[in-house]
């Protein structure tokens, strides 16, 4: 190895910060060491600088720190090293490394390896830190083994492997393109096995087309994997590198017992073993700071010096690595703030003794009396929160319309959902947290419980729950009743026992439901909101349909839920405006612009909910394109472009065939429209899907698989890389618009 050209640490130190991994010394710490400044040297014995004229004690053997200039080296037998920073309480230098090995490749013989640059730290007190480095080999086609060296037989290593660039996931070290194994701890010297997996099997031809390899130690807190790293960039062969550092070869214990003259440790300090690796290291003793391998270096903590670390309530006195608090006079305690502090000493003492046991006589007296204000308050706070959610608006309403919606008691709820047991949670949302219960009757019961309710929209609340008990539909989950006794409402509704529409689609480890099914449940619900639209007694906008929202019961019928965000539209308006609410994906974009609700917003969230089942991909994911990454936009363009069968699942092509699936993608994109005056209705909208349900029951005979024209066979990414992406899908999936 050869020592590191001046120019070269001056390229790295003035290199900006990137992406990339190419050392740049603005990763120094605040308290890099500099050999020179106003003050003299500033590296603390048992290191020491050497050259040009050092000054100040004399390095022990193998700390010796060259000084030739303003850039402090390492030296380390015939070698030296940019030194970036040392600890004295750690026990390490940082020192600027090199890449152990390099394979690039080469048109004559396939890959050229570089030198090897092995550093040997025997007869050193250094050895290469497990705790802080990683040994790192980045490359397509790379196997990185050491071996130690001596009597101490240790060895690591790992595979790195990829078909090519595009492959390998930046900041990954896990075996694509990039893999890391542990630094053998006490590592001095080693020998490196750096080959190719492909040339050991006779794949020479295609090893030669693949990245540079590479072998390394690092600093593993520095580096962070980036697709430059398979690249052939001289400037990118240096790293940092922990070394842990001791004095001698013995541990404390054979250290004081010898009693040698030479040992390190000094006044008010002591020997601790250094993990791992023979020899030893010094601390300072508890209240103490500083140097402990100079004489008086270890110099006394005045704790009572300055008030936020003065540990005493009164008065603090400092003493030799300690401190004393005391208490005035007529004071007693430790004098600690932490602990008794200092109290006063008077006859009022006795006197609070004497009215202590008396409140302990009086306390069995008056615990009944305790129990039965604390019910009366219960009840009287039930009283005040029934008032408050607008309970007797709601008996006023039922009373009127002779309903059958039930006002349940807290106690019957509480009951119900043993006292709302986070094991009966089935679901969360942005509107509240869904508990499963069983009545006294026996039914099973989902019971809603809202974050928050707005105290000036009560009476709109109470109208809401009045009309939403009125609906009564086969594909509506039915609203059987509140509870108002609680600081927030509780919705009561009927409890849907087979999950949502949204985890039969994309949960892979649930069996793929059919075209039949999946077109009967695109009709149910459209059926529901067209429903919910015009035959209500009072036209009601859903505004958060999505898969995640339809539940399917025991016999897979759908049921719309979550009608947390809807909103009733009087009949003498077209729309109303209010504050943006929905689910990212689903979210109309009129509505979102303009904040004007009207039902076409809905037609809208149903268009993405009708290519959700016909793609059975997520609205928004990041397995697809920057520009594909909406799925409703994504698949009107496909379908513009005349790359239908692109997005469809292939699944539903074999079982629907394409003139049915164009017409319904068809009837998908009108649904899409940017303009809600140019979507259909969701009465079109059923009555369009049941007539295509009903043809295809008559006439529809599935294709083949080799029917399908070639070239227009789904994509494989539509069922292959979905798990890739299932954690960021699902931070984008639970984003909604503030309710």
């Amino acid at each position: 190895m050869v020592v590191l050209p001046l120019f070269m640490l001056q390229v790295l130190w003035l290199v900006p910060p990137s992406s990339s991994n190419m050392l740049d010394p603005s990763v120094l710490q605040g308290n890099a060491p500099q050999c020179y400044n106003q003050t003299g040297i500033q590296i603390q014995y048992p290191f020491g600088g050497v050259g040009n004229g050092s000054i100040g004690l004399t390095p022990l053997a193998g700390f010796e720190i060259e000084c030739n200039g303003s850039l402090p080296k390492l030296k380390l037998g015939s070698d030296r090293y940019p030194l970036l920073n040392l600890s004295l309480d750690d026990g390490y230098v940082r020192i600027v490394g090199q890449v152990l090995a390099s394979r690039c490749p080469d048109n004559s013989s396939g890959h050229s390896l570089g030198p090897y640059h092995v550093p040997d730290l025997t007869d050193t007190p250094y050895t290469f830190s497990a705790a802080r480095n990683k040994f790192t080999a980045t490359g397509c086609d790379a196997m990185a083994l050491i071996h130690g060296s001596g009597n101490k037989r240790v060895s690591s290593g790992c595979v790195s492997f990829c078909a090519d660039l595009v492959t390998v996931t930046p900041g990954v070290c896990s075996g694509v393109g990039c893999c890391q194994a542990p630094v053998p701890p006490g590592l001095k010297s080693f020998q490196l096995e750096f080959s190719s997996v492909r040339n050991l099997s006779g794949s020479t031809n295609e090893s030669a087309k693949l990245p540079c390899s590479k072998a390394f130690i690092v600093d593993k807190a520095w580096y962070n994997f980036t697709r430059d790293d398979l690249r052939g960039n001289p400037g990118d062969e240096y790293r940092p590198v922990f070394l842990d550092w001791a004095i001698g070869n013995q541990k404390c214990q054979e250290v004081i017992r010898r009693n040698d003259t030479d040992y390190a440790c000094k006044d008010n300090s002591h020997c601790i073993d250094s993990p791992d690796v023979a020899g030893y290291r010094c601390s300072c003793d508890h209240g103490y700071i500083g140097n402990p391998y100079s004489s008086g270096g270890c110099k006394d903590i005045d704790e009572c010096a300055h008030p936020d670390t003065n540990p005493c309530a009164r008065k603090c006195t400092n003493t030799k690595g300690s401190y004393k608090c005391s208490c005035p006079r007529g004071t007693r305690g430790d004098g600690l703030k932490t602990g008794t502090g200092c109290e006063r000493i008077a006859p009022l003492d006795i006197a609070l003794a004497v009215g202590l046991v008396s409140l302990v006589v009086l306390f069995v007296v008056s615990f009944w009396v305790y129990w039965g204000l604390k019910k009366r308050r219960i009840r009287k706070l039930k009283q005040t929160y029934f008032f408050q959610n607008g309970g007797l608006l709601l008996h006023q309403r039922i009373a009127s319309r002779q309903e059958t919606a039930k006002i349940f008691s807290s106690e019957e709820l509480e009951t119900a959902t043993d006292n709302f047991n986070e094991n009966r949670v089935v679901g969360r949302g942005g509107y509240g947290t869904v508990y499963k219960g069983v009545l006294a009757d026996g039914r099973v019961v989902a019971i809603k419980k809202s974050k928050l309710v707005d105290e000036t929209q009560i009476e709109q609340f109470i109208n809401e729950v009045v009309i939403l008990s009125q609906i009564n539909h086969r594909n509506v989950v039915k609203l059987l009743g509140c509870c108002l006794e609680t600081q927030v409402p509780l919705l009561v509704y009927e409890f849907i026992s087979n999950g949502t529409l949204f985890h039969h689609i994309h949960d892979k480890s649930t069996s793929s439901m059919s075209w039949e099914n999946l077109l009967r449940i695109a009709v149910e619900t459209a059926g529901a909101l067209a429903y919910l639209h015009s035959a209500a007694s009072i036209p009601i906008i859903h505004r958060d349909i999505k898969s995640a929202n339809i539940l399917l019961d025991e016999n897979y019928t759908a049921k719309v839920s979550d009608f947390g965000a809807s909103r009733l539209v009087p009949y003498d308006q077209t729309h109303i405006t209010t504050l943006v609410q929905g689910t990212l994906g689903y979210l109309d974009p009129e509505y979102f612009h303009t904040s004007q609700l009207t039902d076409k917003s809905d037609v809208y969230s149903f268009g993405v909910v009708l290519v959700e089942l016909l793609t059975k991909e997520k609205v928004i994911s990041f397995c697809r394109t920057e520009e594909g990454r909406n799925l409703a936009s994504h698949f009107v363009t496909l379908e513009e472009n005349h790359r239908l069968l692109e997005a469809v699942d292939g699944q539903i092509v074999n079982e629907a065939g394409e003139r049915h699936l164009f017409v319904v993608a068809q009837l998908a994109k009108r649904c899409l429209s940017l303009k809600g005056e140019e979507r259909p209705t969701m009465k079109e909208v059923a009555v369009e899907l049941d007539a295509l349900r009903r043809l295809m029951k008559l006439h529809f005979v599935p294709k083949s698989h080799d029917e399908l024209s070639p070239g227009t066979y789904p994509n494989p990414h539509n069922s292959g890389t979905m798990g890739q992406c299932s954690m960021e899908d699902s931070l984008l999936l639970s984003m909604e618009f503030p309710r």
